[in-house]
């Protein structure tokens, strides 16, 4: 635990972006080239698996850190709500809707697959080491996994709430964060490594993929037509829609959480089901993409042939290196028990999604960005529905600003559950 304490050996934070834009360069530019060592590495490990580990090694090795760096604040508060504006300027809702009701099932079932995981874990790891999920009062160890249920559920603004309600220790919450950041980071490593498999996992499932491949021939079709040289205008005016919107979406977010907070008690009360109202973070979310969605009933949606949704992912790699920031390898086998707990609940999340999606005959996708809609929110529903096919980013977009929606709720329940599961 001593080198928590350490100063990183690159404290400025211009340096870090720096090395950041470097290491995402370094990865891009590998990753495409199509011959020799580079094409047989990245055929095994996706380029944007590569984008959250690079950021995470630097972290590990003690030459930057997030613990004193703003770079997430900066990425997930500027640049995430202008891609979310910039990726669903082209977004076709009727397209969306004529997806059907199985990307809603998945999603729900994922959420299903954390509440139950929780309890069932702590059941498992009290057979063989009953003191791991122990501790009394505040130190109670349901106390500590209900932040991370509200974080796999909704996200940050859940996880808060879920430490503000059950009052967990906050000298032992930096562990909680750990197990929250390995086994999330764990699992959409798998989850991305599945998705250079997609065929042959369909064909297991017996997905009926003919929704999807409908959605990606519309917009593709719909993007060449309108694709043209961008000119400065082009860029200058993407740059006024994207950051407008955020500007747009941090003043009414905050001003809107901050009313809610101070009229209403089932905003303020952190153990209502709508606690996640008072959160600014949540319509920030809420505000770019209705921004967006909006934007695309507009000429402005003619803007994707300028490139607006590349210029979106470039904004989302940036934050998905800053999320890589977080992860500290060297911290993995610091808590095994704990981190088994989060193991062992992560497997049964997925365990039932497999289950459902074979039952259903989903595709792959809408088990993919189902399960990241939950435990990655925001931040990374989108990018995983974008390694399909750059057309489908809106829908994790959409599915996971459900998450926001039913992550409190969700999570109050796993709690109790798990309280219950650890007096038994």
């Amino acid at each position: 635990m001593e080198n928590t304490t350490l100063e990183p050996l690159i404290t400025n934070d211009t340096v870090v972006f720096g090395l950041l834009a470097i290491a995402l360069g370094f990865i891009f530019y590998t990753s495409s080239i199509k011959t020799g060592f580079w094409r047989k590495f990245y055929s095994i490990v996706p380029a944007v698996l590569m984008c959250y580990l690079l950021p995470a090694i630097l972290a590990s090795s003690g030459l930057i850190s997030d613990k004193i760096s703003n770079l997430y604040f900066m990425a997930s508060r500027y640049l995430l709500p202008a891609a979310l504006v910039l990726m669903t300027l082209s977004i076709d809702l009727k397209a969306i809707a004529n997806l059907g009701s199985k990307a809603l099932i998945m999603f729900l079932t994922g959420t299903t697959g954390i509440i139950l995981g929780g309890p069932i874990a702590i059941l498992l790891v009290s057979i063989f080491s009953p003191e791991t999920v122990g501790g009394n009062d505040f130190d109670a160890t349901w106390r500590g996994l209900s932040t991370i249920a509200g974080s796999w559920i909704g996200g940050g603004a859940n996880q808060a709430a879920m430490l503000e309600i059950f009052k967990y220790n906050p000298e032992k919450y930096g562990g909680m964060v750990l197990i929250d950041i390995v086994v999330a980071n764990v699992w959409m490593a798998i989850v991305l490594l599945g998705v250079g498999k997609t065929e042959r996992i369909d064909k297991w499932l017996k997905a009926d993929t003919s929704s999807i491949e409908r959605l990606k021939l519309k917009v593709t079709e719909f993007t060449d037509k309108i694709t043209r040289v961008p000119t400065l205008n082009d860029y200058m005016l993407m740059v006024c829609l994207a950051f407008g919107a955020v500007g747009i979406a941090h003043y009414f977010g905050n001003n809107l959480s901050d009313y809610l907070l101070l009229n209403f008690d089932a905003v303020s009360n952190k153990k209502s089901f709508l606690s996640f109202l008072g959160s600014s973070f949540f319509w920030m979310v809420v505000i770019a993409t209705t921004i967006g969605i909006l934007l695309s009933f507009t000429k402005a949606k003619n803007y994707e042939g300028a490139g607006a949704s590349k210029i979106g992912g470039v904004f989302i790699y940036i934050l998905v290196a800053t999320i890589g920031m977080k992860m500290d390898l060297g911290k993995v086998l610091e808590n095994p028990g704990l981190i088994a707990v989060g193991f062992i609940w992560i497997a049964i999340h997925a365990g039932l999604m497999i289950l459902v999606a074979k039952l259903i005959r989903a595709p792959y996708f809408f088990l993919a960005v189902g399960s990241q809609a939950n435990v990655g929110g925001a931040a990374s529903a989108p990018v995983v529905a974008a390694e399909f096919h750059p057309s489908l980013t809106s829908v994790g977009v959409l599915l996971a600003v459900l998450g926001y929606v039913v992550g409190t709720g969700g999570a109050l329940f796993c709690a109790y559950l798990m309280e219950v599961a650890s007096g038994l």
